[in-house]
């Protein structure tokens, strides 16, 4: 493993600053004194580079669990949404569902994010699958009426 220098104060209070997302990329360099030049300079360098992807994994990571702290909340919410009076609530519920629903293998691709793969392990029950298409049946038939 090569050996890696500590970076600067300055460099980590930037990285801080870019994850906190209370300022733009122009107002940290502001801030901090820097240029874009420097920052493009900053770029190149494997640790900085390290340490910027070290918390852009963390920050995923904390998104990840969030996402999955909510998601049978959501679930649940979208369900209750199909029985909606509007119509149009409904359907929109119910396309919401079918497209939470992936086929395995887009689920197993690594392009596809956490989001998109909430309901992974869910069968759609023969009942709610015949629901969700008569309510999106029953909206279309209205418009083309």
């Amino acid at each position: 493993m090569p050996e890696t220098k500590t970076l600067t104060r300055k460099q980590l209070a930037v990285i801080d600053d870019l994850f906190d997302a209370e300022l733009n990329e122009q107002r940290i360099f502001e801030k901090h004194k820097i240029n874009r030049r420097t920052y493009d300079k900053w770029l190149k360098d494997e640790d900085f580079i390290r340490e910027f992807d070290r918390r852009l994994e963390s920050a995923k990571r904390q998104n990840d669990l969030l996402i999955a702290r909510y998601a049978t909340g959501a679930v649940v919410k979208l369900i209750e949404l199909t029985n909606s009076e509007s119509q149009e609530t409904a359907r929109k519920a119910c396309l919401d569902i079918i497209g939470l629903l992936r086929p395995a293998e887009k689920q197993k691709s690594p392009d596809v994010s956490p989001e998109d793969t909430i309901m992974e392990n869910v069968e759609l029950p023969p009942e709610l699958a015949g629901k969700l298409l008569a309510v999106i049946a029953g909206n279309d038939e209205k418009k083309a009426g």
